[in-house]
């Protein structure tokens, strides 16, 4: 079955082979893979051709336990980063989200547009019942996105997490995001994401 998510800006779909030139440019950047733990750096085409490979694989699974998404950006026909739910557990109604975005395309709305499109096809599709999502405490943006798309805290793992590209280890946070919840806020997430876009706009 193949998905595509479309939203205003950008469209979600499944990853191709011709994306590895994105890949690299976007998680060959330290800055990026830093806090992905299993990449490598610095990041080469065949790397980039593995994940490809694997995510594709996924896809193509009857019992997906994995649905990783290309972030498309629509203006460009360029892919900018990537965004997925991983550990799919339809039983028991959980999945982990995670995402990357290339540093290029920071601060622009793309990560918050993009999880309102996966989110509400991993809630109305998949019928799940909770998200969570695992953030190393230095990545400040990506812990404030969560909160801003009203993720809750719900603890802390120490020295759990192991930055293949730099070595180092990190203590992380744990954010999970209820369907009730997400249903309550998603008017509001929504029109604060219209309005950022707005102001970006204006300022072209």
């Amino acid at each position: 079955m193949i998905i595509k998510l479309k939203t205003k800006r950008l469209i979600l779909r499944k990853p191709k082979i011709s994306d590895w030139k994105d890949i690299v440019e976007g998680i060959g950047d330290l800055e990026v893979s830093r806090t992905m733990g299993s990449i490598s750096y610095p990041y080469t085409k065949k790397d980039a051709e593995g994940w490809i490979k694997y995510a594709t694989k996924k896809w193509s699974k009857k019992e997906k336990d994995d649905c990783t998404f290309a972030i498309e950006l629509k203006s460009e026909k360029k892919l900018i980063g990537g965004i997925g739910l991983h550990k799919i557990d339809l039983f028991g109604g959980t999945a982990e989200t995670g995402s990357w975005i290339a540093r290029k395309y920071w601060k622009k709305g793309y990560i918050t547009e993009a999880k309102i499109a996966l989110n509400e096809f991993a809630f109305n599709k998949l019928k799940l019942r909770k998200l969570w999502s695992p953030v190393i405490i230095s990545n400040l943006a990506s812990n404030a996105t969560q909160k801003s798309i009203d993720y809750k805290y719900e603890g802390l793992r120490k020295k759990h997490y192991l930055s293949k590209s730099t070595g180092k280890i990190h203590d992380e946070n744990l954010y999970g995001l209820m369907k009730e919840d997400w249903k309550k806020n998603l008017p509001k997430l929504k029109k604060h994401l219209e309005e950022k876009i707005k102001k970006l706009d204006n300022k072209k």
